[in-house]
């Protein structure tokens, strides 16, 4: 017997397997879920699935970079010089609470100590972020129930030098945190089922595999692919700011630097097996796209970013991707659990739903073929 049914996390013996179908996929108005799978009645083959939810930027104050407090403080008065970073991520915690897996960027260096000055003096372009030694520990109980990884290939990470880079990567793996972008090789996520999830970060900056390498791009991600199942695939490129909002098949760039074609990205990463591609870097939320049976998000936006950063409309904007995969590594379903931030960045659920019209508004523009439509938070299909 054969029958629709919509995607459910979890399973086991006799749970049902999800098996494409065409003639179902072309059924026009269908939720996502639903054009996506058929369920047979086969009690010896149990579903496999896991969920895994990516947010944006993450900064929870910097101890480098003072002056911002001051400025802070004006906006909106808070006790001490830095709230603790278990309090900022609270609000959080219940939008990942489901989650098996839960993928962040890491917009800054962790640790304390000296470190040298990255910015010369006089520029306004140039910003210097690294926060206290107990975000670590913080950002792994974001989610105690699943496995967290942190991307480092960003333009932030290393703004304590090639030392406090160090520091960061073993701060966050000695919390328990998997570690993507940086070096060429995946991040590793056991996942229930016994199957492995690789993480890959790439960027146009130093830390991590260039973004902008195609053939490069290429050749890691297939050869992830061939290994493991699911890839997904972190990247932070792109202009920024309020005039970065729109996606196009073109190289961007910003204060004179190249910041990478996003969209020719997003084609090398899913045609060499990537599941997911979740971009970050803009500042704003951008479109999405389905790729196939992949997922493309072309910037995350801001999720938690506490300090020297400008959190007016649209910048204030973000959220999590949750996505849905089966063991073959396809997504089933998937939604975008939106945020906001008040300053100096505290993020809250965002009840309006604002960061739903942005998405679908943007995908229908940028790719009016193949971008997602948000309809109460689930990406469908056109």
């Amino acid at each position: 017997m054969v029958a629709i049914a919509g995607c459910a996390r979890g399973g086991g013996a006799g749970a049902p397997v999800p098996i494409p179908i065409p003639a179902v996929l072309a059924i026009p108005g269908l939720p996502l879920a639903l054009r996506s799978v058929v369920y047979l009645d086969v009690a010896e083959i149990p579903l496999s699935g896991a969920l895994i939810c990516a947010g944006g930027d993450v900064m929870l104050g910097s101890n480098l970079d003072t002056a911002w407090a001051q400025r802070a403080k004006r906006v909106a008065p808070f006790a001490g010089f830095l709230p603790s970073p278990d309090s900022l991520l609270a609000p959080l915690r219940p939008l990942v609470a489901d989650a098996d897996v839960v993928l962040l960027n890491i917009e800054g260096a962790i640790g304390g100590g000296p470190a040298a000055t990255k910015c010369r003096r006089g520029s306004t372009h140039c910003y210097q972020f690294r926060q206290e030694v107990a975000v670590a520990g913080a950002l792994r109980r974001l989610a105690p129930a699943a496995q967290v990884v942190g991307n480092v290939a960003n333009n932030h990470a290393g703004d304590a030098g090639p030392l406090g880079f160090e520091q960061t990567v073993t701060s966050l793996v000695s919390e328990g945190l998997a570690v993507t972008g940086a070096d060429t090789l995946p991040a590793l996520v056991p996942l229930a089922d016994g199957d492995t999830l690789a993480v890959l970060g790439f960027s146009t900056f130093s830390a991590g595999p260039d973004a902008r390498d195609l053939m490069t791009v290429r050749r890691q991600v297939s050869q992830a692919a061939a290994r493991y199942r699911p890839v997904i695939v972190s990247v932070h490129m792109g202009a920024e700011g309020v005039d970065a909002q729109r996606t196009r098949d073109a190289d961007e760039w910003f204060v004179g630097e190249d910041r990478g074609n996003p969209v020719a990205f997003a084609r090398a990463a899913v045609e060499s097996g990537a599941a997911i591609v979740f971009g970050h870097g803009p500042h704003v939320l951008r479109a999405m796209e389905w790729r196939g049976d992949a997922l493309v998000v072309y910037s995350l936006g801001n999720l938690l970013t506490f300090g020297p950063f400008t959190l007016t409309e649209p910048l204030n904007r973000g959220g999590f991707v949750c996505a849905l995969l089966d063991r073959r590594g396809r997504v089933l379903s998937a939604e975008l659990r939106a945020t906001r931030q008040m300053p100096p960045g505290r993020a809250v659920r965002d009840s309006t739903g604002r960061a739903w019209t942005v998405v679908d508004s943007l995908s229908a523009l940028d790719f009016p073929a193949t971008g997602v439509r948000v309809v109460d938070g689930q990406l469908w299909r056109h």
